[in-house]
């Protein structure tokens, strides 16, 4: 199914001259984070946030807060990973989409692209999640592929889950095999194992001989 399919067109956008309190109704009324708003013909100026709606002036404009816009969209052919992105980075709810004319064509809902997000192969297929960790300038996607695939794993989906000054953590899911070769190549290659959901026993091994130690010691 194309992204498209899942434009809604149930809201209208304001168009600039309309009046604050419209928008302040439509915020009553919706559990929108954002209202988009077109001029008068028809092209995307941006949206307004509820926060920002309910701290205006009733009487004027939309135009007299225009400094207020926050411009944000997507465009008809993109991905909904991309789109996913933009939500994210503009903590909004709602997701205007404009064809190449930046003409308003409607909108996405967060709950709809989210739910693409859980029918992909990263949540639907049976697999392991692994995260690791390595230098920022030193990690590489095709280098990861490398191990996983080379100890007979299917990589079903990978994603930079965080970034530090030095170090860049990757979150992977692998599928048809288990993760003890995986996790101790990864090792080998200098890679930090932060969790794997799946017995660890290079990590369970070392516990074991540890509490010998101890008991050891303590004789």
């Amino acid at each position: 199914m194309k992204l498209s399919e899942y434009i809604i067109n149930d809201i209208k956008p304001l168009v600039s001259s309309s009046k604050i309190s419209e928008l302040q109704v439509l915020f009553n009324q919706l559990t929108f984070s954002h209202m988009p708003v077109i001029d008068e013909n028809g092209v995307f100026l941006g949206c307004f946030s509820e926060t920002d709606a309910h701290c205006f002036e009733s009487d004027k404009t939309l135009m007299d807060y225009k400094y207020a816009i926050e411009v944000f969209f997507t465009r008809e052919d993109a991905l909904w990973l991309d789109v996913l992105e933009i939500f994210a980075k503009n903590s909004a709810n709602i997701m205007p989409v404009l064809n190449e004319k930046n003409e308003y064509l409607g909108y996405y809902e967060l709950n709809d692209i989210i739910s693409l997000f859980g029918e992909s192969p990263f949540f639907s297929e049976a697999g392991s999640i692994l995260v690791i960790e390595k230098g920022i300038n030193d990690y590489s996607f095709s280098e990861i592929s490398q191990i996983i695939e080379s100890n007979n794993g299917k990589l079903l989906g990978a994603f930079v889950s965080r970034m530090k000054p030095d170090l860049a953590q990757v979150t992977l899911k692998i599928g048809n095999t288990g993760l003890n070769t995986i996790i101790q190549t990864f090792r080998r290659y200098s890679y930090t194992v932060v969790s794997g959901h799946e017995d660890d026993s290079y990590i369970e091994s070392l516990k074991e001989r540890s509490d010998y130690l101890k008991k050891y010691l303590n004789i």
